[in-house]
């Protein structure tokens, strides 16, 4: 792993991750030997659709269920031996210092619950606090993720509010533990370009102002580059380069560079983009 891969202190520490599933045409391996660590900064996990990001994620939080199996060298959290938790112990971590935001807010939020009343249970069951106490957190919450009428938002089911202030709602949701890491698998990826960069701007200020590491697991290298810090590149369960994100355009690997030649360019009159011409020796 390069130098500057880690951190001085880090949150989360990955040796050689493997996740696979049991199938009647025999054993698949999802995640094959993904190593990283990363500290409190923002770290990015990009590659097609199947390359093992949500996967990867899904691990750290403990969350693949049988057939798959997860077996590692160390998947350690803050001191914390994630191999060796049992549910008691799962409970206690995630959440409160481990989060997670998901792809579509539709599929995350309740549809007979209102929006406060999820924030609240979420809080509460980290928290232990009184009802009350979980209301102003929850208005707090509305708040910070820059909701202009929190009272009105609270008393709304998801139906009710857009796919943007849906995801603002789950941000808010999974931050108001505190947590110290947070996942956020593909947060944009259903939203407008104005909402998205609205959403991003939200993020950033919060894990900023509360010194949070953010794993942020996106297919769009351009958005990547700019919000980011560190930049892993997977493709077929593996890690094949690690960048720094303002560097990203400088990859030296070929997988990473027919990404990026991928990309279509604003007042280009190439009629055909390039397609990915796969090797292979990135599967071994």
């Amino acid at each position: 792993m390069p130098a500057n891969s880690a951190a001085v202190s880090p949150l989360l520490r990955v040796d050689d991750l493997r996740v696979s599933f049991a199938t009647p045409r025999g054993l698949v391996e999802a995640v094959r030997g993904v190593s990283f660590q990363t500290g409190r900064e923002k770290l990015a996990i990009v590659g097609e659709s199947g390359s093992g990001k949500s996967q990867t994620a899904r691990a750290i939080l403990g969350l693949i269920q049988p057939p798959g199996q997860i077996q590692a060298n160390r998947l350690d959290f803050s001191g914390i031996n994630l191999l060796g938790l049992d549910k008691r112990g799962w409970r206690a971590l995630r959440g409160k210092r481990i989060a997670m935001v998901m792809q579509d807010p539709k599929f995350s939020l309740n549809p007979v619950m209102t929006v406060g009343q999820q924030i609240m249970e979420a809080y509460r069951a980290q928290a232990r606090t009184s009802r009350a106490e979980a209301r102003r957190k929850a208005l707090e919450m509305l708040a910070k993720v820059r909701i202009r009428d929190p009272e009105r938002v609270f008393r709304a089911y998801p139906h009710e509010v857009s796919g943007g202030m849906g995801q603002r709602i789950m941000i808010a949701m999974m931050l108001s533990a505190g947590p110290d890491l947070l996942i956020a698998d593909e947060p944009t990826s259903a939203l407008d370009v104005t909402v998205r960069l609205q959403v991003l701007a939200i993020l950033d200020e919060l894990v900023t102002e509360r010194g949070m590491g953010l794993i942020f697991i996106s297919h769009d290298l351009n958005l990547v580059a700019s919000f980011c810090d560190r930049v892993l590149v997977m493709y077929g369960g593996r890690v094949l380069e690690e960048i720094a994100a303002s560097r990203l355009h400088e990859a030296r690997h070929p997988y990473t560079r027919g990404l990026l030649n991928c990309l279509p360019t604003i007042g280009d009159r190439q009629e055909l983009l390039p397609t990915l011409v796969r090797d292979p020796a990135w599967l071994e």
